[in-house]
């Protein structure tokens, strides 16, 4: 199947080069990004997605490539060309491209690349089974609410994660709290059955479906605390699960090598699952 890009106001074959070698995204990762799920063909929760590629945006001085009108157009004519029904799109504005200086000059355009991708889901057995977790020192910058393409340290951690037989890191600031996952949301259902993630501020990025989550939690009457939680407390936890615009709702049953509780997804792991799937129109994700 081929796959079609989208590069600064042109439709082009993945293979095509289009990255000019002064962009500021290569030379600095002077840039932000979002990532999309499409299912059954439509785009989901994507004013959700476009605001925080806003805020993205104004906090690195960086207008919008095009307008958000034109941005949902393009999006939807690429999804369109690749054939896809369930997708990943990818989206990447870079600061523009210039001679290498650390100062950028005024009026300088940004650049915009969406590449998709068929999206790739939990399986049915990880829903079943739950996944394993690897936790590693928070390394990150100060600004991890930016959603900044500068992810050399979410790559090193997901690497060892990966190399530790693990789905994902999660990472644990100086004070032994858990901030977030390299690419998720963290979350527990502690000793009292509350479900706690960590609070939005400048340690986590706010993701979507987290937000959406939360949600759903409290229409469901489950008592939720956007609350820090330690390391301590989430081998004391009753449940811990993961969530990501790819990775859905998805249970945690082992974290460094420990069983989370009975090691088996919990209830309200499983009821938020399926909550979040049937919204997607995923149910099969989590069903099998």
């Amino acid at each position: 199947m081929a796959r079609i890009a989208y590069v600064d106001g042109r439709f082009v074959p993945i293979s095509t080069p289009a990255i000019a070698i002064e962009d500021r995204g290569l030379q600095f990762a002077h840039g932000v990004y979002e990532v999309i799920k499409a299912v059954g063909g439509r785009l989901l929760d994507l004013d959700r997605h476009l605001d925080r590629l806003e805020r993205s945006l104004a906090a690195i001085d960086c207008p919008p490539p095009t307008s958000r009108a034109a941005l949902v157009l393009l999006l939807e004519e690429l999804l369109r060309r690749n054939r896809l029904a369930e997708a990943v799109l990818y989206l990447q504005v870079s600061r523009g491209t210039a001679p290498r200086n650390h100062v950028w000059a005024d009026g300088l355009e940004p650049n915009l690349v969406v590449t998709v991708r068929p999206a790739r889901f939990p399986t049915p057995s990880e829903q079943r089974e739950g996944v394993r977790v690897l936790t590693l020192p928070d390394e990150r910058w100060a600004r991890c609410d930016i959603k900044s393409i500068a992810l050399l340290p979410n790559v090193l951690a997901k690497q060892r994660a990966a190399a530790a037989g693990c789905r994902e890191a999660w990472l644990v600031d100086p004070d032994g709290v858990v901030t977030e996952g390299a690419s998720s949301n963290a979350w527990i259902v502690d000793r009292e059955g509350v479900l706690r993630t960590h609070p939005l501020g400048p340690a986590i990025l706010g993701g979507v479906t987290r937000d959406v989550v939360l949600e759903l939690a409290r229409a469901e009457g489950i008592a939720v605390a956007e609350r820090p939680f330690t390391l301590e407390e989430v081998r004391a936890a009753r449940e811990a699960f993961l969530t990501s615009t790819t990775s859905l709702v998805l249970p945690v049953t082992e974290i460094d090598g420990r069983p989370v509780a009975n090691g088996r997804p919990g209830e309200t792991t499983r009821r938020l699952a399926a909550r979040y799937a049937g919204r997607c129109g995923l149910a099969a994700a989590v069903t099998g």
